[in-house]
Formats: structure tokens, C-alpha cells, sequence
């Protein structure tokens, strides 16, 4: 589904990425690990269209990114790929449903069908009695699995994690990472995660170690 070919980043004279080859098959967990500053988080940010590379290309069901516009790129990136980060991003105002919504209103998607489809994951993440509940109102692992549902509301091909589980206690991060296969087996859902959390790393169907600005191991 993903197929990167000697991407490059650099940011002034550092060197992030050196020429980075990955592929990505559907419905694979692949887990990408490393030292900090060996590039993980940059290479997610060019899959995942957040950034762009300085050199190679990033195709993604067939289209090739780097072809495209930015304002083409934001609506791609909006329709086929998810997010989840360390810190859940929910807009404080809005309540769980409202949040979950957001992406597919930006998409112009029907209101009813977008409340029908945030209804069902929130009951799915065993968060339905917390719809009309503010980020305030939601504990730690509550937040996450929002933004893990606002992350599927546009049924995206992938779901491109960056240290999911960095900021939840050693419990909430477990019931994070069984959640994540359980979407696998529901939706089929691609998901490829950055993280430090070795037991998260080890789960997945691949392992990537990254140093140095390159994939050193797993390809």
C-alpha cells in the first residue's frame, strides 16, 4: 500500500534521512523504533504527508505524493490517512462526538452519516456514554481513544502513530495497544507506529529499527 524509495531529509546541515526504502503492505501493524534522532518521527511525517522530502518519492494506493499540490495533498492526507500522537490534539470546546466529527465535516461528509459513524466507534471503543463529554471530562486513555476514533472516522487506508502510548501509564498503554490490533481485525486497518515502548514494538507484525537516518534492520 506504501512504498517509500530513498527518502531524504534535511533540516540546514543536519542530515535526518539518508536515502530510506520502506514498504508498507494493507492491514499491516508495523512498529518503527530507534534512539531519538535517528529519524522516526521524520519518516513518519513524510509518509504521512505532515512534511515532505527532500529527495525519493512516497507513493500511497497508486498516487505519488510528492506530485502533488499542497492544497491536493491536505485533502489526500485528510480522506486516507489517520493520525494519533502522543498528546491527543482534541479541541477543548467540543465535546467526544464533536472532536470525532471534525475530519469528515472538512471533507464536506454528510452530518447525519458522520454522527452515525462516530456514534458506532465510540460504542466500538466502549466510549458511547462519553459522547457529549469535554477532553476535560475524559481520563488520560479516554482522550486517546477519541483521537483514535476521530483518526478512523474517514475510514483512511492507514493510521500513522507517533508515540501513541508516551504520555498514558503502564495500564491505559496496554489496553491502547490490544486496541490497536482489535481495529486491525475489524477494519483490516493499516497502522505503522513510532515508539519507544518496546512491548508496543514487539507486537507489531514488523519491527523497523531506525539509526542514523536509516532502516538498519526489519525491512
Amino acid at each position: 500500500m506504501i512504498i517509500g524509495k530513498k527518502i531524504t531529509k534535511a533540516y540546514g546541515q543536519l542530515q535526518v534521512l539518508r536515502g530510506v526504502d520502506i514498504e508498507i503492505a494493507a492491514g499491516e501493524v508495523v512498529s518503527i523504533v530507534g534512539a531519538s534522532g535517528a529519524g522516526k518521527s521524520t519518516l513518519l511525517h513524510i509518509l504521512g504527508t505532515l512534511d515532505r522530502a527532500d529527495s525519493g518519492s512516497v507513493t500511497l494506493r497508486d498516487t505519488n505524493l510528492q506530485t502533488l499540490s499542497d492544497k491536493n495533498l491536505a485533502s489526500f492526507r485528510n480522506q486516507h490517512i489517520g493520525f494519533v500522537f502522543q498528546f491527543h490534539h482534541l479541541l477543548p470546546e467540543f465535546t467526544a462526538l464533536e472532536n470525532i466529527c471534525i475530519p469528515a465535516y472538512i471533507q464536506k461528509a454528510n452530518e447525519a452519516d458522520t454522527q452515525k459513524r462516530a456514534i458506532e466507534l465510540l460504542d466500538l471503543l466502549g466510549l458511547k456514554a462519553r459522547a457529549e463529554h469535554k477532553p476535560n471530562q475524559l481520563s488520560g486513555g479516554e482522550q486517546q481513544r477519541v483521537a483514535v476514533a476521530r483518526a478512523l472516522i474517514n475510514k483512511p487506508d492507514v493510521i500513522m502513530a507517533d508515540e501513541p502510548s508516551g504520555n498514558l501509564d503502564s495500564d491505559t498503554s496496554k489496553e491502547l495497544h490490544q486496541l490497536f490490533f482489535d481495529l486491525r481485525e475489524e477494519f483490516n486497518q493499516t497502522f505503522v507506529i513510532v515508539t519507544h515502548n518496546e512491548e508496543l514494538a514487539q507486537m507489531a507484525d514488523r519491527k523497523l529499527v531506525m539509526q542514523d537516518g536509516l532502516i538498519i534492520q526489519g525491512k
